[in-house]
């Protein structure tokens, strides 16, 4: 029996653009203030090319293409896989398309005690909302929350690339 997040996702949105500029507008409209953080390239694992990233490092997303192969490699290690635990920050992904708001969504969950939202903010509201919800849970969470799925499309449709 295929688990939820092995069925291909009901919503679909508009895929965000493996972009700094792009991430960072996203982020700080939700409530990162640009003090306290900021996204940048990464050009290489080369020592010379990792002195170009600003320190400190609070989080990377790693982003790579889905093939059959990585997949198929995937659905093996399904059962395998086990949900963080402690005090990790986790969702599971049941919006197609989503893997950028979805890591960064993680991303910044899990560096708060490092850096301070602003009060009130989208952010702020969505991480009390789901604290103490399961993966499962905050994915619902995530599907149903309208102003996330507003402030994603208005990201997805700010970069460089064709929106198709």
């Amino acid at each position: 029996m295929a688990t939820l997040d092995e069925t291909p996702a009901a919503k679909r949105w508009l895929p965000l653009e493996a972009n700094p500029d792009v991430m960072n507008q996203f982020l700080w409209g939700l409530g990162v203030p640009d003090t306290e953080a900021e996204c940048y390239d990464v050009y290489g694992f080369d020592q010379e090319l990792l002195e170009m990233v600003p320190k400190p490092v609070l989080a990377v997303l790693f982003l790579y293409p889905i093939t059959s192969q990585s997949e198929e490699e995937r659905m093996l290690q399904a059962n395998e896989i086990k949900e963080p635990h402690g005090k990790v920050y986790f969702m599971k992904q049941t919006v197609g398309n989503a893997c950028g708001t979805i890591g960064l969504l993680h991303a910044v969950a899990n560096i708060t005690s490092e850096i301070k939202l602003n009060d009130g903010s989208f952010l702020d509201k969505f991480y009390k909302s789901t604290a103490s919800m399961d993966p499962l849970e905050r994915a619902r969470y995530l599907e149903n929350d309208r102003e996330m799925e507003v402030a994603h499309s208005i990201a997805a449709t700010a970069g460089e690339t064709e929106v198709r």
